[in-house]
């Protein structure tokens, strides 16, 4: 019989590790994914309302494909990936060097355009530098509840800046609530792809193992609070992006009011908050946006380089858990290295044609590489029987497939266009 220490004990360790899933969902929400909404909710108010909904949905459903997967079986996500061929390296190899690179001067230019407009006496590009700097340094050692403290404070002031903003603009709940009705608006279809498949959603999805592995959630025995922790972390996401896409309705679409489609576009939205509500309006939203920027800058800096180390040691054929390939090891820091000062150059030149195009390419594949092979993984003796999917998780990681493998066609167009000015 439990005993009522242990049942407390227990209770405690379960809302402990409710911060994985925060961080792996708060990761995959960077600048262009509030853009992404914002743009949404300008063009058509409420109306994709719905997407941001089955977004989180199918979210929730690959992280947890991925965190069962590694407590079923102890194994990484990579190791699962080895087991169905080298093509899978030779996909990711390529990708998640040519992403570092690409990956580290976006997100630090992300960082440092809020940075600029707050504090205006050093310029875009030197707030990115400093940003990726501290990143790499909050980092560096490996120590992963410092780590989490750090995103859950980020997490804390995005969610209540962005929560903030959207009460200011006082929403319209009726049309709120005729938005959770599914419809395509017309001329909407990229829109929703780009908000459903934007919600939380990069590589650090499959990071998600590697950092309950580091908060010693290791075990079967853990699965139940995995699953809280999913789903705890992927309702404060949509609540936050369901926020800026209150915003979007409230401020830009019912005034006719326009802004840009990159990151500059959140500078557009403070200044209308600070046209709307004052000085401070805009400051706060500031202050949010940096806060996303920099989660997702420090959440990479750490995920995927424990995702790096994890392939270098498949690589080398290194034995499982050798020190030079687990958080804080000698790969671990040369990845962060990577992600910092080589994307400094582009930060200072610019992109060249080629990468560009190659980093679209690669990145769009991603998340449909993501759903096809933990569909592969979660229902073959991989894994053990008990822990397969069922079902409902099949027909829904099938859609999540689908859906990303448009998207990903929508996205290699776009990167066409970019490199080649089509």
């Amino acid at each position: 019989m439990t005993s009522p220490s242990q049942t407390t004990k227990s209770s405690r360790e379960g809302w402990s590790l409710v911060g994985p899933g925060l961080i792996v969902a708060a990761t995959g929400v960077g600048a262009a994914d509030l853009v992404a909404t914002v743009i949404a909710g300008q063009r058509f108010g409420y109306a994709l309302l719905w997407a941001v909904v089955v977004g989180c949905l199918l979210k929730v459903v690959l992280v947890e494909g991925a965190g069962r997967y590694s407590l079923a079986t102890g194994n990484t996500i990579y190791e699962g990936w080895a087991t169905l061929g080298r093509w899978t390296s030779w996909y990711f190899a390529p990708y998640i060097v040519i992403w570092g690179f690409v990956y580290g001067a976006a997100a630090m230019a992300g960082t440092g355009l809020p940075l600029h407009s707050l504090f205006p006496w050093l310029s875009v590009t030197g707030w990115g530098v400093l940003s990726g700097l501290v990143g790499a340094a909050l980092v560096w050692f490996g120590r992963y509840a410092f780590f989490e403290k750090v995103c859950a404070a980020l997490v804390g002031v995005m969610f209540v800046t962005m929560f903030l903003a959207a009460l200011l603009t006082l929403p319209n709940i009726p049309e709120l609530v005729a938005g959770l009705v599914p419809r395509i608006p017309e001329g909407g279809l990229i829109n929703v792809l780009s908000v459903a498949g934007g919600v939380g959603g990069t590589i650090t999805l499959a990071a998600y193992g590697y950092w309950i592995r580091e908060k010693g959630w290791t075990t079967p025995g853990h699965m139940r609070v995995m699953r809280l922790d999913n789903t705890v972390a992927y309702t404060v996401t949509g609540i936050f992006v369901i926020s800026t896409l209150i915003v979007g309705a409230e401020l830009l679409y019912s005034a006719g009011i326009a802004v840009e489609t990159g990151d500059e576009g959140l500078l557009d939205l403070s200044e209308v908050l600070r046209d709307r509500y004052g000085a401070w309006a805009g400051t706060v939203f500031l202050v949010g946006f940096w806060a996303a920027a920099m989660s997702s800058l420090v959440g990479v800096w750490n995920g995927v380089s424990m995702m790096f180390a994890d392939f270098v040691g498949h690589a080398r054929k290194l034995p499982k858990d050798h020190p030079s390939t687990r958080l804080g090891g000698t790969w671990y820091r040369a990845y962060i290295l990577w992600l910092t000062f080589p994307p400094m150059i582009m930060l200072f030149l610019g992109q060249p044609v080629w990468l560009i195009l190659a980093y679209g390419v690669l990145g769009a594949f991603f998340m449909p590489f993501l759903a096809v092979t933990l569909l592969w993984i979660l229902n073959t003796s991989r894994t053990p029987q008990e822990w397969r999917n069922g079902p409902v998780v099949n027909v829904l990681m099938a859609i999540c497939a689908l859906l990303f493998a448009w998207l990903a066609v929508t996205q290699v167009q776009s990167a066409l266009e970019r490199a080649f000015g089509g």
